[in-house]
């Protein structure tokens, strides 16, 4: 691009460098430098847009948040009123554990980020609103918030523990969901 012209999608291609750092370095790997090099652009370009490395964490949080909105949004489209709500919830679980993995562990390593970065915690709890939103159209919230904090355990002891089976998986659902 010649010198001058403006980038608009520069901002969102920093975001998105922001994420690929966080996926091969962790979030304490993310650095201005790191992310600029990632995205091709100049040091300077990451600071003009975002001053501080939270800022930088805060939009990688958006986009990844986006991109599992738009997978939540299809995945509730699925589910109808006949729906097995226990086999439709491991498949997801499942999906996110196996053909997902290094993006389910980066998503999570980020929503953990506001652990100690308080200033990102309303973009946490954002995501972390999602899931039970979906649930609760099919079930109590009650019930819908137990599923997901359920299915968040199940992603943290995968994440340590390894992966769990779907037998397993399925098993725990349908002590929750009847």
């Amino acid at each position: 691009m010649p010198k001058g012209t403006v980038d608009p999608d520069r901002p969102l291609r920093i975001a998105l460098a922001a994420l690929e750092v966080v996926a091969e370095r962790g979030v304490e790997g993310l650095t201005h430098r790191r992310v600029a090099a990632v995205a091709g652009i100049p040091l300077g370009s990451t600071t003009y847009h975002y001053a501080t490395l939270d800022d930088l964490l805060a939009a990688a949080i958006v986009e990844a948040k986006r991109a599992t909105d738009v997978e939540l949004e299809a995945w509730a489209r699925t589910l109808g009123p006949d729906t097995d709500l226990v086999r439709a919830v491991a498949d997801y679980v499942m999906q996110a554990l196996t053909h997902h993995w290094g993006r389910t562990v980066v998503e999570h390593e980020l929503y953990l980020a506001a652990l100690r970065r308080p200033q990102l915690s309303s973009l946490s709890q954002q995501w972390d609103d999602a899931f039970p939103a979906v649930l609760s159209q099919h079930v109590d919230p009650v019930v819908a918030l137990a599923v997901a904090l359920v299915v968040d355990g199940m992603f943290v002891r995968a994440f340590i523990h390894g992966m769990p089976t779907r037998a397993d998986v399925e098993d725990v659902l349908r002590r929750l969901l009847g």
